[in-house]
């Protein structure tokens, strides 16, 4: 027997975390909203790419992201980034959970940065996917890694204003942020407020 706490009312299936119900995708969309949640795989960068685009062509007011992104993978977080780099309208983000590691890219790839008071962001290297293959597969593999390893690295230096040094330094410690630390090493310019 399943908790009461388990049912709903008309005993429908629960939508599945990973995914907005349709209605909440229409109501994002009408207000000019994307949702990044969890780690930044391929289909999650294509679908918001797609989303940005689509918006993009609807006008040119601002459009919000509102991240609580972990991680991901380095290729689809490149994928959005040059998604956004390539609209019209301006960009404004704002972190409601904790951004991390390749999101990090996404963050600050926006023209506007704000976090929610408890957000936080930790500066972290990327996970490597293991790779397979030959010995040169497996070679030219790290080769990309360190390059994009090293654009995210500048492109965080960029955005905050830190010396590459500094920040290649607190991805490799796995530093932590909170909002007020965020916004005085430069990743946020304010703290969302009433």
């Amino acid at each position: 027997m399943r908790p009461h706490f388990d049912r709903r009312p008309d005993d429908e299936p629960p939508v599945p975390p990973a995914q907005h119900a349709p209605w909440l995708d229409e109501q994002l969309f009408a207000r000019r909203m994307v949702f990044l949640r969890g780690p930044i795989e391929a289909e999650m960068a294509a679908r918001a790419a797609a989303t940005f685009l689509a918006l993009d062509a609807a006008g040119p007011d601002p459009i919000s992201v509102h991240m609580s992104a972990e991680q991901g993978n380095l290729a689809a977080v490149w994928t959005l980034v040059d998604a956004i780099e390539s609209l019209q309208a301006p960009v404004h983000a704002t972190a409601v959970g904790e951004v991390s590691g390749a999101a990090l890219g996404v963050f600050c790839a926006t023209t506007e940065r704000a976090a929610f008071a408890h957000a936080r962001f930790r500066l972290a290297e990327p996970k490597v996917n293991s790779p397979g293959g030959t010995a040169d597969q497996v070679v030219a593999e790290a080769g990309r890694y360190l390059r994009e390893l090293e654009d995210l690295i500048l492109r965080i230096a960029a955005a905050t204003g830190q010396p590459r040094s500094r920040v290649e330094d607190d991805l490799q410690a796995g530093r932590v942020l909170t909002a007020p630390e965020a916004v005085d090493y430069g990743l946020v310019a304010s703290i969302v407020k009433r």
